[in-house]
Protein backbone atom coordinates (compact mmCIF):
# COMPACT_ATOMS: atom_id res chain seq x y z
CA UNK A 1 0.00 0.00 0.00
CA UNK A 2 1.41 3.41 -0.66
CA UNK A 3 -0.41 6.78 -0.10
CA UNK A 4 0.29 9.68 -2.54
CA UNK A 5 0.67 13.65 -1.77
CA UNK A 6 0.35 16.09 -4.62
CA UNK A 7 1.08 19.71 -4.16
CA UNK A 8 2.38 22.50 -6.47
CA UNK A 9 -1.14 23.35 -8.47
CA UNK A 10 -2.88 26.58 -8.88
CA UNK A 11 -3.86 29.41 -11.37
CA UNK A 12 -1.06 30.69 -14.17
CA UNK A 13 -1.70 32.36 -17.58
CA UNK A 14 -1.18 30.97 -21.00
CA UNK A 15 2.85 30.97 -21.63
CA UNK A 16 3.74 30.28 -18.01
CA UNK A 17 5.06 27.57 -15.63
CA UNK A 18 3.98 25.55 -12.96
CA UNK A 19 6.00 22.32 -10.69
CA UNK A 20 3.73 19.71 -9.56
CA UNK A 21 5.52 17.38 -6.99
CA UNK A 22 4.52 14.09 -5.57
CA UNK A 23 5.14 12.47 -2.32
CA UNK A 24 5.12 8.87 -1.88
CA UNK A 25 4.49 7.31 1.45
CA UNK A 26 4.52 3.44 2.45
CA UNK A 27 6.06 0.70 0.22
CA UNK A 28 7.99 2.37 -2.02
CA UNK A 29 10.06 -0.56 -2.64
CA UNK A 30 7.44 -2.31 -4.48
CA UNK A 31 7.35 0.97 -6.83
CA UNK A 32 7.42 -0.39 -10.49
CA UNK A 33 6.80 3.49 -12.01
CA UNK A 34 5.61 6.60 -11.48
CA UNK A 35 3.36 9.39 -13.19
CA UNK A 36 0.89 11.71 -13.83
CA UNK A 37 -2.77 11.66 -15.49
CA UNK A 38 -4.99 14.53 -15.88
CA UNK A 39 -8.52 14.75 -16.37
CA UNK A 40 -9.98 18.24 -18.27
CA UNK A 41 -13.09 19.40 -17.47
CA UNK A 42 -16.05 16.83 -19.60
CA UNK A 43 -13.41 14.84 -20.01
CA UNK A 44 -11.67 11.27 -19.25
CA UNK A 45 -8.35 10.64 -17.24
CA UNK A 46 -5.71 10.90 -19.71
CA UNK A 47 -1.88 9.65 -19.38
CA UNK A 48 0.08 12.78 -19.41
CA UNK A 49 3.56 11.48 -18.47
CA UNK A 50 4.82 8.14 -17.16
CA UNK A 51 8.17 6.70 -15.37
CA UNK A 52 8.88 3.05 -15.34
CA UNK A 53 12.01 2.08 -13.11
CA UNK A 54 15.16 1.38 -15.77
CA UNK A 55 12.97 3.27 -18.31
CA UNK A 56 12.90 6.55 -20.05
CA UNK A 57 9.87 9.02 -19.56
CA UNK A 58 7.00 8.62 -21.79
CA UNK A 59 5.00 11.56 -22.61
CA UNK A 60 0.97 11.86 -24.22
CA UNK A 61 2.25 14.09 -27.45
CA UNK A 62 0.36 16.83 -26.29
CA UNK A 63 2.68 17.78 -23.85
CA UNK A 64 5.89 16.23 -25.29
CA UNK A 65 8.63 18.93 -25.39
CA UNK A 66 6.66 21.46 -22.55
CA UNK A 67 6.56 18.44 -19.84
CA UNK A 68 9.36 17.31 -17.94
CA UNK A 69 8.78 13.98 -15.30
CA UNK A 70 11.72 13.32 -12.62
CA UNK A 71 11.92 11.24 -9.56
CA UNK A 72 13.63 12.41 -6.65
CA UNK A 73 16.84 11.07 -5.30
CA UNK A 74 15.44 8.85 -3.09
CA UNK A 75 12.74 7.87 -5.58
CA UNK A 76 9.71 8.59 -3.24
CA UNK A 77 9.13 11.47 -4.91
CA UNK A 78 7.84 12.46 -8.83
CA UNK A 79 7.82 15.84 -9.91
CA UNK A 80 6.36 17.23 -13.07
CA UNK A 81 7.69 20.74 -15.04
CA UNK A 82 5.48 22.18 -16.88
CA UNK A 83 6.42 25.13 -19.21
CA UNK A 84 4.81 27.49 -21.96
CA UNK A 85 1.35 25.97 -20.43
CA UNK A 86 -2.04 26.36 -22.72
CA UNK A 87 -5.31 26.96 -21.55
CA UNK A 88 -5.73 23.09 -22.65
CA UNK A 89 -3.21 22.21 -20.09
CA UNK A 90 -6.13 23.20 -17.42
CA UNK A 91 -7.31 19.92 -15.28
CA UNK A 92 -6.95 18.16 -12.36
CA UNK A 93 -3.58 16.38 -12.60
CA UNK A 94 -3.12 13.23 -10.29
CA UNK A 95 -0.14 11.28 -9.26
CA UNK A 96 0.36 7.91 -10.16
CA UNK A 97 2.05 5.26 -8.21
CA UNK A 98 2.32 1.68 -9.90
CA UNK A 99 3.70 -1.35 -7.54
CA UNK A 100 4.47 -4.55 -8.30
CA UNK A 101 3.45 -7.13 -5.77
CA UNK A 102 1.28 -10.30 -6.51
CA UNK A 103 0.67 -8.43 -10.04
CA UNK A 104 0.48 -4.62 -10.85
CA UNK A 105 -1.20 -2.48 -8.78
CA UNK A 106 -1.80 1.50 -9.30
CA UNK A 107 -3.16 4.08 -6.61
CA UNK A 108 -3.68 7.38 -7.96
CA UNK A 109 -3.63 10.96 -5.67
CA UNK A 110 -6.49 13.18 -4.28
CA UNK A 111 -5.50 15.25 -7.21
CA UNK A 112 -4.15 18.96 -7.58
CA UNK A 113 -6.17 21.63 -9.89
CA UNK A 114 -4.32 23.55 -12.70
CA UNK A 115 -6.07 26.27 -14.64
CA UNK A 116 -4.38 28.20 -17.60
CA UNK A 117 -6.23 31.10 -18.01
CA UNK A 118 -5.13 35.08 -18.58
Amino acid sequence: QVQLAESGGGLVQPGGSLRLSCAVSGSIFSLNAMGWYRQAPGNKLDLVALIINGGNPNYAESVQGRFTITRGNAKNTVYLQMNSLKPGDTGVYYCYARQLLDGLKSTWGQGTRVTVSS
